[in-house]
């Protein structure tokens, strides 16, 4: 039997706003801001939420607001049917992104007609790590394991521009340089068929992202000083010259973001014109202590699947987490340059950490549209060591 073909009809993002009480965007619930995307997203296309199989949302910090399945409670305040189930999972930064590749392949496998891939993560409201207080990771198997030790991701990232030796001055040109291609798309209006306006509680709009800094350069970012750097973590590893700091990591953002993927069958009798399609999925898992590092596995394995060679991809979207991660990539690959994150990553766009993955999604479909491009391959590293990598197709 013929598989079915899941394809992207849209899709839509909020702008990112900064994590942390005052930004544009904390003042909004995030199962409303989910919500908001949701209402856009079918609005856009004209698609009845009624026939909606599932809706499929990515959360990290799974406490506060952000706890009790807010995939369903994002749902059931955009006004969809009380019929419409909905589910929210964890993969850490590639939340979105696995969900994404769960409902195309529910439409693949015959399991879903229509469904919405989504996710959302307000850093101001459910602040990184609320979810797990001071809870231990893991138990005494896990110790016995790994008896040094795992480390958090900015840790992670040191370990990596050390092994790979990446100079502090390579991560903070590839910041600035985030900044530039980021605030030069904005200003060019190529986020604006993305984005969509998000009203605040005081009857104002949110409507650019509010974390693109476009006077940064990278003689500015030399001057901050290393975020990860304690007494305990130089005495472990004094190797490490610290290189990571604010500047070249992404920011701590707020954002949502849904896109609506249904088999090209479904699109048809719905009347709706699909963008692209989904065309290999990898996942793999690495070193949880270098953790950031499945990008390589997965995006290798990607492509023995989908038999597509890197350069024959138009547009690489390389969650820029940190700084190291997308230059690792692009060593490891060698891939162009200019084909990588070429409206700006994460340390400009932000990573609203749940939507993230479509988020990225977004911007991988608006730019081949916008250059002729083909395939696009969207990769995220995720805590704990694992990654997600997704092949898309534009379709003409």
């Amino acid at each position: 039997m013929a598989a079915t073909e899941a394809v992207i009809v849209d899709v839509v993002r909020t702008p990112s706003g900064r994590g942390k009480p005052g930004g544009e965007l904390s003042d909004i619930h995030p199962a409303d801001l989910l919500a908001g995307v949701l209402e856009e997203l079918l609005h856009r296309t004209g698609v009845d939420p009624a026939v909606v199989d599932d809706v499929i949302g990515g959360c990290v910090t799974q406490a506060g607001e952000q706890a009790g399945n807010i995939t369903r409670t994002a749902v059931l305040s955009a006004g969809f049917p009380e019929s419409v189930p909905a589910v929210t999972i964890d993969r850490q930064c590639g939340s979105s992104q696995q969900a994404a590749a769960f409902a195309a392949q529910g439409v693949i496998a015959g399991a879903y007609d229509v469904v919405i891939a989504c996710g959302v993560e307000s850093m101001s409201r459910a602040p990184m790590g609320s979810n797990v207080g001071g809870a231990s990771l893991g138990g005494e198997l896990l110790h016995q394991r790994y008896p040094d030790g795992l480390v958090n991701q900015g840790v992670a990232a040191e370990l990596i521009a050390d092994r790979w030796g990446f100079s502090r001055a390579e991560l903070d040109d590839f910041a600035a340089l985030s900044h530039q291609r980021a605030a030069e798309a904005a200003a060019s209006g190529a986020f604006d068929a993305e984005l969509m306006p998000v009203p605040t509680p005081d009857s104002g709009s949110v409507s650019a992202d509010e974390t693109i800094r476009p006077g940064t350069t990278a003689e500015k970012l030399a001057a901050l000083a290393p975020s990860f750097r304690t007494d305990a973590l130089a005495a472990r590893f004094p190797q490490l010259e610290w290189r990571i700091t604010p500047g070249n990591s992404s920011p701590l953002t707020d954002g949502a973001s849904a896109a609506l993927i249904m088999s090209a069958e479904a699109a048809a009798r719905l009347g709706v014109t699909p963008r692209a399609r989904f065309h290999s999925f990898a996942v793999a898992g690495s070193d949880p202590l270098f953790m950031l590092t499945g990008i390589l596995p997965a995006t290798r394995k990607l492509l023995d699947r989908s038999g597509v060679r890197i350069d024959e991809i138009d547009a690489f979207e390389v969650n820029e987490a940190f700084a190291p991660v997308p230059l690792l990539w692009r060593r490891e690959f060698d891939a162009d340059p200019a084909r990588l994150n070429p409206r700006g990553g994460a340390i400009a766009l932000g990573h609203a950490l749940g939507s993230s993955g479509t988020r990225l999604l977004a911007t991988l479909v608006s730019e081949l549209e916008a250059t002729g491009g083909r395939f696009g391959l969207q990769t995220m590293c995720e805590g704990g060591g694992t990654a997600n990598a997704t092949l898309i197709e534009i379709l003409r």
